[in-house]
């Protein structure tokens, strides 16, 4: 393969992985490793429409004060994503603000940015924000276009309501999925072509190491779900008042209040679960928990009011991995990063499954027989049938 070769292929897998990871991003609410700005409340570091590389915040290590982060917010963009920087740390939160907003979010309305909140970090070189000009004027211009023509389309046959952009972006996917699809249907179907090259590949035949990869393939991809899925970042409401009620999340100023939490595991598998404060205000009574197959197990957290009266949110972050090493050793690679214990997790499943497939099948190629492509169903089913025929003559025999 000429070098020209390689690199129109490096350029279309780098482009084809940037829309997966925007896709992706946008589907589960966070950015991965691209995100984008809609305004220009970050000029003159991030312009309006463009984007800039997102490390998220499993990775990032402690947020510090000038940090650029993107946070889940309350009440600003509706609750949306928000990209700003961090300019003070007080014991409730981050204070934050828009490089070129007078004030910062915390004087608008919006409550302190608890590190629960903060989904990833502008990735900084020398104290800049690394950024990708237009980016997020491309991607916000496809899901205009997409927009348009949704409405358009929904005018025609008369429909009342459109679809927003999320829906869309699935939309599009789906769509790029059919025509692969149909796509490859119509290969199948259609007039068949003369090859004018030897195959060297051996048919009804898999390669070892390429069953060994789908083996491990599947293997770690319910793994890495098993724990990644169930963690997250719980929110406790608080409030603190001159007049405690009955509420045992309404405290007198300065108090402390105790809830229950009940943890479920679902899977087939033990589990181990670290709790961790994720805001100020807030004490899981134990830093983890075994939980076994299809079991539950309760845990207590303490929350504390400041000393002035109002509304607060405590955060309290769950972490989950498969029990398959001893939990002192999981609790240390989380402290470590939660990454770590997820890899050393994996690294232990990997393990597993080629010791099964070796037990199973050894090193050798897994070899499957066809009846042909050439031989139509309705032979193949009269032959199983007669078969089954032959068989049970035999048995009665």
């Amino acid at each position: 393969m000429t070098t020209a070769a390689l690199a129109k292929r490096g350029l279309g897998f780098g482009v084809a992985l940037a829309i997966i990871l925007l896709l992706v991003g946008q589907a589960l609410g966070q950015p991965i490793l691209l995100g984008y700005v809609a305004t220009g409340s970050m000029e003159p570091t991030i312009d309006a429409g463009d984007g800039f590389v997102a490390i998220p915040d499993l990775v990032a290590g402690d947020v510090e004060e000038g940090d650029v982060v993107v946070y889940q917010a309350r009440d600003l963009h509706d609750g949306g994503l928000t990209t700003h920087r961090v300019v003070d740390e007080t014991e409730e939160g981050y204070v934050t603000k828009g490089d070129a907003n007078p004030f910062t979010d915390q004087d608008g309305g919006e409550p302190h940015v608890t590190d629960g909140q903060i989904v990833a970090e502008a990735w900084r070189v020398d104290g800049e924000v690394v950024t990708i000009p237009h980016l997020g004027t491309a991607v916000m211009g496809i899901q205009g276009l997409a927009e348009r023509a949704s409405g358009t389309a929904a005018s025609i046959v008369g429909v009342t309501t459109t679809a927003s952009a999320d829906d869309l972006g699935a939309l599009l996917v789906a769509i790029g999925v059919a025509t692969l699809g149909f796509g490859t249907v119509l290969d199948r179907l259609g007039p068949a072509r003369r090859e004018t090259t030897r195959s060297r590949s051996r048919e009804n035949v898999i390669a070892f190491r390429t069953a060994l990869g789908l083996v491990l393939l599947v293997f770690v991809t319910f793994a890495t779900a098993a724990m990644v899925v169930p963690s997250g970042t719980y929110e406790y409401e608080l409030v603190s008042a001159e007049s405690p009620s009955d509420d045992p999340q309404v405290v007198a100023p300065g108090g402390r209040t105790e809830l229950t939490r009940t943890v479920d595991n679902a899977g087939y598998l033990p589990v181990v679960v670290v709790h961790e404060a994720e805001s100020g205000g807030i004490d899981p009574s134990s830093e983890w928990q075994m939980i076994g197959i299809r079991d539950s197990s309760e845990t207590s957290v303490t929350l504390s009011a400041p000393d002035e009266t109002g509304e607060y949110t405590r955060h309290l972050g769950e972490y989950r991995y498969l029990a398959v090493l001893p939990p002192p050793v999981l609790v240390w690679l989380h402290g470590v990063t939660p990454l770590a214990a997820i890899a050393a997790v994996n690294g232990v499943i990997v393990v597993i499954a080629i010791t099964t497939v070796l037990a199973a099948v050894g090193t050798g190629d897994v070899r499957f027989r066809t009846a042909g492509d050439h031989v139509p169903l309705s032979t193949r089913w009269n032959r199983t049938l007669r078969k089954w025929r032959r068989d049970r003559e035999r048995d009665r025999e």
